[in-house]
């Protein structure tokens, strides 16, 4: 039995025909994978038919790997590079026996290449392709962690040095600390992680990672290493490690798998300790594309419009962490050009980009948004773009720019296209510079897609239904992730943008000037420009099984 074909096994389940079998082998034969894979990512059948057919037919376990803790101890087994290589994890010891969890059981060369460096039995587990990378991140990074965290208390035990010796033999070698924080910064980067989170409480350091938007707690360290790990982050960001009774920014640079990873951090001083939050930028020629961060086809010849302009103000808006900055730098790196001179004002500069000027702004200096606008009015630009438009004297400034023939680019921070009028006026600019100068506003949010590993049909209540929007269609399908080893068991895995672009207009002028109400400013989007709401993209969302309509609640019940 153990020899038979994984695809003779599918054939005789009646999930592929021979003709869908002799493509997924061509398919194979190009992309040098495994054939399960290979049948997986071309859809011919899902994750679990897969995964259900060789438990069946090979009489193997199934092992959920979110529902297992392993111990550190089971890497001593099975090596980091044949783990990787071999896509496997070792889950736990019983006397002579190692059980371990594949992706392809079928892999007999991985199960003599753990029994000859484990020196046991191997038991063959089956496990879904993703889980077994994370596990693999997961008990490789802690066991790094751990071993770090061990060297590091048999050096302290050893010597005992002062605090500015120990941080500059840090500095120099790559001792136990740095491989600690390395070994956390890592598991960030094969979590996908946005943010981590060191925060000190009364007996520990935790550690948190924000995925997809929301926050995981990761790992914890002892008591009496949460400083060492502290200073190591203060020395890799440039920060004053003597100083521990105020807030400091900095920036970090750290290689990695044959990049750079660029690093935002960020210390506050608490009753506990200093903690510190690093916010990880991605220098990702990908994903900086409309397609990679969602503006959707229906929005795009709007967007190329406001592009095609050579003055005015375009606003990005929305609220901290929905991607502005995202939107923003798409934009910049489609207007660049050699017959264009294109200057940025940021705090902090995030991305790097060739071809255009950035600003770092430094309000200790007095480099501020409004002075760094004046200045950058001298230098002959083209395109402007703004970080981030804080004070109304920055607004009507860069209002006065684009009436005299330079296209601006910012963000604000506010609800939605309209409201971003109402924060112009509250900020005290005047009606008519607005009317003048502002030519579109784009809007956004993320919204977190259904995990496709877990997905599953659902029926929302009608309270859910009233709150999201969505019209309650008798027998309409809606989807929803059940929870799996896959996505921290949230239902979610990965997000997507929503946007509304609003085209300001001749009506919309008039309204600006007027100081219309809302729903006569709704109106006359609509009529002028084909307005469409990020709720209503939203619910479209929604309708194709994207997202769900509790996420939809939560992310844009405010409009």
């Amino acid at each position: 039995m153990h020899t038979k074909r994984l695809g003779d096994m599918l054939l005789e389940a009646g999930l592929i025909t021979e003709e869908q079998l002799g493509e997924a082998l061509k398919y194979q034969a190009q992309e040098k994978e495994r054939l399960g894979t290979t049948l997986v990512k071309h859809n011919y059948i899902t994750e679990k038919q897969l995964i259900d057919t060789l438990r069946i037919q090979l009489g193997i376990e199934y092992i959920d790997l979110s529902k297992v803790d392993i111990t550190p101890e089971m890497s001593r087994y099975v090596p980091k590079n044949l783990a990787k290589k071999m896509n496997v994890v070792p889950v736990r010891v019983s006397r002579d026996q190692l059980f371990l969890a594949m992706a392809d059981p079928l892999n007999f060369m991985a199960i003599e290449e753990a029994k000859r460096t484990s020196k046991k039995r191997i038991v063959p587990m089956i496990a879904s392709e993703p889980a077994v990378r994370r596990a693999i991140n997961v008990l490789y990074g802690n066991e790094g962690a751990a071993r770090a965290m061990e060297d590091i208390r048999a050096e302290t035990a050893a010597t005992r040095e002062t605090e500015p010796q120990r941080q500059q033999e840090i500095q120099e070698n790559k001792t136990p600390m740095i491989r600690l924080v390395n070994s956390i910064i890592e598991r960030a980067v094969s979590e996908n992680a946005s943010d981590i989170h060191f925060e000190p409480t009364e007996d520990n350091m935790v550690i948190r990672m924000r995925i997809d938007g929301q926050l995981h707690r990761i790992m914890t360290i002892p008591q009496e290493l949460k400083d060492s790990v502290v200073s190591r982050l203060k020395i890799m960001a440039k920060l004053d490690i003597v100083e521990k009774r105020i807030p400091q920014d900095g920036r970090a640079v750290l290689p990695m798998k044959g990049t750079e990873l660029d690093m935002r951090t960020s210390t506050l001083p608490t009753i506990h300790g200093e903690k510190v939050v690093i916010r990880i930028l991605r220098r990702n020629e990908e994903t900086l594309n409309r397609r990679g961060i969602g503006i959707p086809a229906s929005e795009d010849a709007k967007i190329d419009k406001l592009l095609g302009l050579t003055s005015g103000v375009i606003m990005i808006v929305g609220p901290t962490g929905s991607g502005k900055s995202s939107t923003m730098y798409t934009l910049i790196r489609e207007l660049l050009s050699d017959r264009t001179n294109l200057i940025t004002l940021e705090d902090p500069v995030e991305y790097h980009i060739d071809g255009a000027t950035q600003v770092q702004i430094n309000e200790k200096v007095g480099l501020t948004f409004a002075s760094g606008l004046r200045s950058i009015l001298r230098q002959d630009p083209d395109i402007i773009c703004v970080g981030e438009i804080r004070d109304g004297e920055t607004a009507e400034i860069a209002m006065r720019a684009a009436m005299t023939g330079h296209l601006v680019i910012t963000t604000v921070h506010t609800e939605d296209a309209i409201s971003a009028i109402d924060r112009l006026r509250d900020m005290g600019v005047p009606p008519y510079l607005i009317a003048a100068g502002l030519r579109g506003v784009i809007s956004q949010r993320l919204l977190r897609r259904i995990c496709p590993s877990c997905k599953q049909e659902t029926v929302p209540s009608e309270k859910s239904l009233e709150l999201a929007g969505v019209p309650d269609v008798p027998g309409k399908i809606y989807w929803h992730g059940a929870g799996c080893d896959q996505c921290f068991r949230s239902g979610y895995r990965g997000r997507i943008g929503v946007f509304e672009v609003m085209m300001v207009q001749e009506e919309l002028r008039r309204c600006i000037l007027d100081g219309a109400d809302w729903k006569r400013f709704m109106e006359a989007a609509r009529e002028a420009s084909g307005y469409v709401t990020m709720a209503e993209h939203a619910r479209k969302l929604v309708d194709k099984g994207i997202t769900t309509v509790d996420e939809v609640i939560r992310t844009l019940m405010t409009l």
